[in-house]
Formats: C-alpha cells, structure tokens, sequence
C-alpha cells in the first residue's frame, strides 16, 4: 500500500492533469476535451502547463504542440530522426516529438559514433597547435586570431551542425515513459520562438570538443566552451519540466588543465538568456555540473529589461557548483526547491542563488541542505544591486534568513524588498520542512506515466 506521502503526490499529479486538461479546452483543442475525467486523463504528449503554474502560464500560456495533427506527432530514437521531426526552426506548425530511448547527438546520419578528431579533420585545428600559438608567455593578454583560431572555428562549426537541435515554435518534445528518454551530448536551442514544452528527458554530457581560450576572462584567463543541454535565447513562453541535467559521465574533476586554468568543456545546463521571458522550470533533477542556470547573459542586457521573467519551483539541485541561479534584471520566482550543498562527483558548492543587476528574486520556502564546510552566509552572492525577498527557507531543518546572514559577512548588501509580487503560484507549500524527502521521488526523468502522473 502507498504511503500517506506517495498518495499525496499521486493524488496532485492528478489533479494537475484535470488542470492540464481544462487548460487545454480553453485553448480551443475540442470540445471532446471538456468532457474529461480522472479516468480519461490526456496522454503525457499532449498536456500542457497548468493555470497559474509559473510565469510560463501567464497571458496566453504554454501549450506547446499540444494542438498537433497525427501527421506531426513523431516518434524518434536516432538524431537524424530528431533533425527530420524538428525541420526548419522558422516552421511554427504545432509538432509533438516524443523520443524513445537515448539519442547520442555525436553520431551521423547513419548512426555512426563521431568523435572530436572527426570534427576536427580537415580543417587544420588540433589542440597542441592551438596552445603553442597562444601561450601567454608569447601571445599575451589578446584574444586568439589567425590561422588556428580559424581552425578551431571550423572545427566548432562542424561539432555545432551535429548536435546543435534546434526547436521551433509550438512544439512539445518528450520522452517516452520507460524507455530512460533522453539525449547525450546535445544542444537544445530555443531561440527566438514561442510556446515550447521539454519534459522527461535526460539530457547529459553536453561537451563542446573545442572550446575557447580568452586571456581576459577574469585574471588569470578561462577556457569557454559554448553548448547548454538547453539554451533559451530570445524564447518565450516555455516549461520545462520533470527533466534530469547532469555532466556524467564525465566530470570536470577529470578534465585538463592548460594555461593554469581547467579545459572547460561545459557550459550552462539550462540557460535563459537574450531577453528570453515567461518560463518555468518545475520538478527538474539537475547534478554534477558547475555552472550551472545564467538568467541573463550580462549586466548590461537592455534588450532584457521588463523580460526574464522566470519560475523555478520544485526542483532538485545537488553537486552544483554556481548559478542555482545567476538573475540579472528579471523577476525571478524561486521556491519549493531543494538545495545539497554537499559535494558529489568533484563538485563542491560556492553559492546557490545569485542576484545580480538589479534582479528582482523573490525565494520563498525553499530547503537548503548545508555541508559541514559551508557557512549560511555563502548559500548567496551578488553585486549589491540585486534583491532577494520572500520567507519561510529552512537551512538544515531550521528556519534562517539567509539575506541577513548574507550582508553581515559581505559590505555589498543583499536587498531585502522587490518591486513585484508573484501571483502565478501552483503548488506553492507554505512549509519547506519535508522537501529533501518529497522531492526525491517526483523529480527529473523517469517519474513521470504515459498519463502525465507520477509513478508509484
């Protein structure tokens, strides 16, 4: 027999399909669709975000392919069979892709493994050149030019037409329930579209083969790389839900060092960027990766103000180093959420939530599980001009401001108010208390049945 908990969770999963349903003919899908009950519940392809469910469910909210004929509703477990079902980005034909089974994006059209050296053959690039013509001992503090810079960017643009995905509007791509759905090594882009669902996939091991090296990033210089799993540039209206974000299976704790700085070959796991607004990102599983959600790309994105308006709720964050998340200028909704500060896979905490040029963060209800090597105080970061308001945050089972602990370590203060409040609030708990415990089975990939509820 269930326990009282899991029947709970089962009992709201189904009860968010109702909503779903309802949300769906008052979109215009079909009469037939009022006519729903809890034993015809709409099949997992076809929901769409729930009223009130985040900012994403704001104005005429997230529907994503749920209006596609059967001509459109694709099947696919190969990534030329996922190029095929997502055609041109400019198409805004309402598509439903559900991927069965785990897509390796460094593949070709055969299904063929393609490895780095294939990216980079033909093209004149190979790494010991690359660092030999811009050592800072000889090539000092300016950015990479000439012929290997050249080489790398042909190799980069080979890696990209391979496992870059590009989503267009109105679309629904996810994974078969108990096929472990997802997709290795590649890039979702959602840019400069509208109305998009992602949900129960597992995306891992985004790497790029090439990355970049800028000697005036920072001090002492950084290597850049440049996919996300899932990269939301100029999109709006978008959910992302029950998705699990991970580097495995290889960790940065492995990778090189050149320069005195480490070979990085990942980048963001789900980054909203480019003036990209209303979004939600609900019951997500996201482990073992540095950096991690960047909610706007600079501080000076004018492009971003009165956008980036996002929601992340219910989600689980362990083995993050950063950016849980990185807010620039937005309104940013974060609660219900689950923090494990304590390392994993080589991937020690800094901070959890930054909030960053005049970013207007509201967090509230949110659990943070604090490591022994950690203070309260470093759960936060920020610039001085960014807000953090809300209450009700637990730190290790007990109730703690964490702005305050925040700004008497730090000389530029955290502020305490925000010039919004959030009404888009679906399945906001008042109580933080039990949520490493709820958390951990309703999460990320693979929780979720064929009915959109969540298994037993």
């Amino acid at each position: 027999m269930a326990s009282p908990t899991t029947h709970r969770r089962s009992t709201r999963r189904r009860r968010t399909v109702l909503i779903s349903a309802a949300t769906v003919a008052a979109a215009g899908l079909g009469a037939g669709l009022l006519a729903m009950n809890a034993s015809a519940a709409v099949d997992l392809s076809h929901q769409v975000l729930p009223a009130k469910d985040g900012w994403a469910a704001d104005g005429s909210g997230t529907t994503g392919g749920s209006k596609a004929d059967s001509a459109h509703v694709f099947t696919v477990s190969t990534r030329a069979a996922l190029m095929k079902a997502l055609g041109a980005d400019t198409d805004s034909t309402p598509k439903i892709i559900q991927i069965s089974g785990t897509i390796d994006a460094n593949t070709n059209d055969a299904g063929k493994k393609v490895t780095c050296a294939d990216y980079a053959a033909g093209t004149g690039y190979s790494l010991s050149a690359y660092l030999k013509a811009y050592d800072p001992a000889t090539w000092g503090k300016k950015l990479p030019s000439g012929t290997q810079e050249q080489a790398r960017d042909a190799a980069k643009a080979k890696q990209q037409k391979n496992i870059q995905f590009r989503v267009g509007s109105n679309t629904t791509i996810v994974g078969v329930p108990g096929s472990n759905a997802g997709i290795i090594g590649g890039n979702l882009l959602v840019q400069d579209v509208n109305n998009v669902i992602i949900r129960n996939l597992n995306l891992s091991a985004t790497e790029d083969c090439f990355p970049q090296w800028d000697p005036t990033d920072g001090s002492t210089g950084n290597w850049n790389s440049a996919y996300d799993s899932v990269g939301l540039r100029g999109a709006t209206h978008v959910w992302a839900d029950h998705n699990t974000f991970s580097d495995a299976p290889a960790f940065d704790s492995g990778g090189k060092t050149y320069f005195g700085r480490p070979y990085q070959v990942h980048d963001g796991a789900l980054d909203i960027t480019k003036g990209s607004d209303l979004v939600t990102v609900e019951r997500n599983l996201f482990s073992s990766h540095d950096k991690t959600m960047l909610i706007g790309a600079s501080d000076t994105d004018t492009d971003s103000v009165g956008k980036l308006r996002v929601s992340i709720h219910h989600n689980v964050w362990k083995g993050i180093t950063q950016r849980v998340p990185l807010a620039r200028i937005g309104q940013v909704h974060i609660y219900n959420n689950y923090f494990d500060t304590t390392p994993l896979n080589g991937y020690a905490a800094k901070y959890t939530i930054d909030s960053r040029a005049k970013a207007q963060v509201v967090a509230e209800h949110n659990y943070w599980k604090l490591s022994s090597d950690r203070k309260v105080a470093q759960l936060l970061s920020g610039d001085g001009t960014g807000s953090v308001a809300g209450a009700g945050n637990v730190v290790n089972g007990t109730a703690t401001d964490l702005v305050a602990a925040y700004n008497a370590a730090n000389s530029k203060k955290m502020k305490t108010t925000v010039n919004w409040t959030p009404v888009n609030t679906a399945g906001l708990q008042t109580s933080a208390a039990k949520l490493p415990t709820e958390l951990a089975s309703s999460t990320g990939a693979g929780v979720l049945t064929a009915s959109g509820t969540t298994a037993k």
